[in-house]
Protein backbone atom coordinates (compact mmCIF):
# COMPACT_ATOMS: atom_id res chain seq x y z
CA UNK A 1 0.00 0.00 0.00
CA UNK A 2 1.53 3.37 -0.66
CA UNK A 3 1.95 5.38 1.96
CA UNK A 4 -0.39 8.21 1.10
CA UNK A 5 -2.52 6.07 0.94
CA UNK A 6 -2.16 4.35 4.63
CA UNK A 7 -2.38 8.47 5.90
CA UNK A 8 -5.62 8.27 5.23
CA UNK A 9 -6.67 5.04 5.66
CA UNK A 10 -7.46 4.84 9.57
CA UNK A 11 -9.64 8.20 8.56
CA UNK A 12 -12.02 6.25 6.44
CA UNK A 13 -11.84 3.74 9.05
CA UNK A 14 -13.32 6.28 11.95
CA UNK A 15 -15.41 7.62 9.25
CA UNK A 16 -16.77 4.21 8.61
CA UNK A 17 -17.38 3.36 12.24
CA UNK A 18 -19.28 6.64 13.30
CA UNK A 19 -21.71 5.76 10.28
CA UNK A 20 -22.37 2.53 11.47
CA UNK A 21 -22.36 3.67 15.15
CA UNK A 22 -24.85 6.68 13.63
CA UNK A 23 -27.10 3.84 12.33
CA UNK A 24 -27.51 1.82 15.46
CA UNK A 25 -27.91 4.49 17.80
CA UNK A 26 -30.30 6.19 15.90
CA UNK A 27 -32.53 3.04 14.41
CA UNK A 28 -32.17 4.18 10.98
CA UNK A 29 -32.52 2.26 7.59
CA UNK A 30 -29.20 3.49 6.44
CA UNK A 31 -27.07 6.20 6.55
CA UNK A 32 -25.08 7.67 3.09
CA UNK A 33 -21.78 10.06 3.31
CA UNK A 34 -21.76 12.02 0.37
CA UNK A 35 -19.48 14.95 -1.28
CA UNK A 36 -20.68 18.32 -2.24
CA UNK A 37 -20.57 16.86 -6.19
CA UNK A 38 -23.03 14.05 -5.43
CA UNK A 39 -20.78 11.41 -4.87
CA UNK A 40 -21.50 8.72 -2.63
CA UNK A 41 -18.48 8.43 -0.04
CA UNK A 42 -19.43 5.75 2.11
CA UNK A 43 -22.52 3.99 3.15
CA UNK A 44 -24.00 1.53 6.06
CA UNK A 45 -27.10 -0.04 6.33
CA UNK A 46 -29.30 -1.17 3.84
CA UNK A 47 -29.00 0.21 0.77
CA UNK A 48 -30.21 -2.51 -1.58
CA UNK A 49 -33.26 -1.09 -3.18
CA UNK A 50 -31.69 2.53 -3.31
CA UNK A 51 -29.93 3.35 -6.61
CA UNK A 52 -26.59 4.75 -4.64
CA UNK A 53 -25.83 7.26 -7.59
CA UNK A 54 -28.82 9.24 -8.15
CA UNK A 55 -30.06 9.17 -4.41
CA UNK A 56 -26.28 10.89 -3.90
CA UNK A 57 -26.43 13.46 -7.11
CA UNK A 58 -30.20 14.14 -5.84
CA UNK A 59 -29.47 14.77 -2.39
CA UNK A 60 -26.29 17.38 -3.05
CA UNK A 61 -28.86 18.80 -5.66
CA UNK A 62 -31.34 19.13 -3.00
CA UNK A 63 -29.53 20.90 -0.81
CA UNK A 64 -28.04 23.13 -3.41
CA UNK A 65 -31.56 24.84 -4.32
CA UNK A 66 -32.55 25.02 -0.71
CA UNK A 67 -29.61 27.21 0.26
CA UNK A 68 -31.19 29.23 -2.66
CA UNK A 69 -34.47 29.06 -0.92
CA UNK A 70 -32.53 29.93 2.20
CA UNK A 71 -31.33 33.04 0.55
CA UNK A 72 -34.18 34.43 -1.28
CA UNK A 73 -36.07 34.40 2.82
CA UNK A 74 -32.90 36.09 4.02
CA UNK A 75 -31.23 33.17 5.61
CA UNK A 76 -27.52 32.49 5.32
CA UNK A 77 -28.05 28.50 4.83
CA UNK A 78 -30.35 25.73 6.40
CA UNK A 79 -28.12 23.10 7.80
CA UNK A 80 -30.45 20.31 7.41
CA UNK A 81 -33.32 19.29 5.36
CA UNK A 82 -36.22 16.49 6.24
CA UNK A 83 -38.68 14.84 3.51
CA UNK A 84 -41.35 12.89 5.37
CA UNK A 85 -43.21 9.64 3.37
CA UNK A 86 -45.32 7.13 3.93
CA UNK A 87 -43.36 4.80 4.87
CA UNK A 88 -39.71 5.84 4.37
CA UNK A 89 -38.25 9.66 6.13
CA UNK A 90 -34.91 11.04 5.09
CA UNK A 91 -33.28 13.41 6.93
CA UNK A 92 -30.04 15.27 5.55
CA UNK A 93 -27.65 17.25 7.11
CA UNK A 94 -24.37 19.24 6.13
CA UNK A 95 -21.24 18.38 7.82
CA UNK A 96 -18.24 20.95 7.17
CA UNK A 97 -19.68 22.63 4.93
CA UNK A 98 -17.62 20.05 3.27
CA UNK A 99 -20.21 16.34 2.85
CA UNK A 100 -23.45 15.53 3.27
CA UNK A 101 -24.59 13.59 5.74
CA UNK A 102 -28.13 11.40 4.38
CA UNK A 103 -30.12 9.24 7.08
CA UNK A 104 -32.73 7.06 5.28
CA UNK A 105 -35.68 5.78 8.55
CA UNK A 106 -38.76 4.50 8.70
CA UNK A 107 -41.38 4.20 11.71
CA UNK A 108 -38.94 2.45 13.87
CA UNK A 109 -37.19 5.63 15.20
CA UNK A 110 -38.42 8.99 15.79
CA UNK A 111 -37.49 12.59 14.08
CA UNK A 112 -35.95 13.73 17.03
CA UNK A 113 -33.72 10.78 17.77
CA UNK A 114 -32.04 10.69 14.66
CA UNK A 115 -31.69 14.47 14.86
CA UNK A 116 -30.04 14.20 17.84
CA UNK A 117 -27.66 11.06 17.21
CA UNK A 118 -26.71 12.80 13.60
CA UNK A 119 -25.55 16.35 15.40
CA UNK A 120 -23.07 14.16 17.50
CA UNK A 121 -21.93 12.09 14.46
CA UNK A 122 -21.58 15.39 12.87
CA UNK A 123 -19.30 16.62 15.45
CA UNK A 124 -17.28 13.74 15.01
CA UNK A 125 -16.98 13.75 10.92
CA UNK A 126 -16.35 17.50 11.09
CA UNK A 127 -13.18 17.11 13.43
CA UNK A 128 -12.17 13.80 11.32
CA UNK A 129 -12.74 16.10 7.90
CA UNK A 130 -10.63 18.91 9.49
CA UNK A 131 -7.52 16.67 10.12
CA UNK A 132 -7.60 15.22 7.01
CA UNK A 133 -7.86 19.07 5.01
CA UNK A 134 -4.72 19.94 7.57
CA UNK A 135 -3.12 17.00 6.41
CA UNK A 136 -3.71 18.01 3.32
CA UNK A 137 -2.32 21.92 3.05
CA UNK A 138 0.15 23.34 1.43
CA UNK A 139 3.00 25.09 3.68
CA UNK A 140 4.11 28.45 2.61
CA UNK A 141 7.19 29.12 0.96
CA UNK A 142 8.61 30.45 4.64
CA UNK A 143 6.93 27.54 6.44
CA UNK A 144 9.00 23.98 6.11
CA UNK A 145 6.43 21.39 6.74
CA UNK A 146 6.76 18.20 6.36
CA UNK A 147 4.94 17.24 2.70
CA UNK A 148 5.90 19.16 0.15
CA UNK A 149 3.42 20.48 -3.15
CA UNK A 150 3.63 17.03 -4.80
CA UNK A 151 3.26 14.96 -2.35
CA UNK A 152 0.22 16.85 -1.26
CA UNK A 153 -1.59 16.74 -4.98
CA UNK A 154 -0.63 12.49 -4.74
CA UNK A 155 -2.45 12.46 -1.12
CA UNK A 156 -5.15 14.43 -2.83
CA UNK A 157 -5.60 11.75 -5.57
CA UNK A 158 -5.14 9.06 -3.42
CA UNK A 159 -8.19 10.55 -1.09
CA UNK A 160 -10.50 10.64 -4.29
CA UNK A 161 -9.61 7.40 -5.05
CA UNK A 162 -10.20 5.57 -1.68
CA UNK A 163 -13.06 8.06 -1.81
CA UNK A 164 -14.65 7.37 -5.19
Amino acid sequence: MPEETALFENEFKEITGILKKLLETSNSKAVLLIDKAGQLISSVGDIRDIDTLSFSTLSAADFAATSQLAELIGEKEFSSLFHQGERESLYISMVANRVILAILFDQRTTLGLVRVRTKHASNELEAIFNRIFKKLEVPSKEEKGPFDEDFTKEAEEEIDKLFG
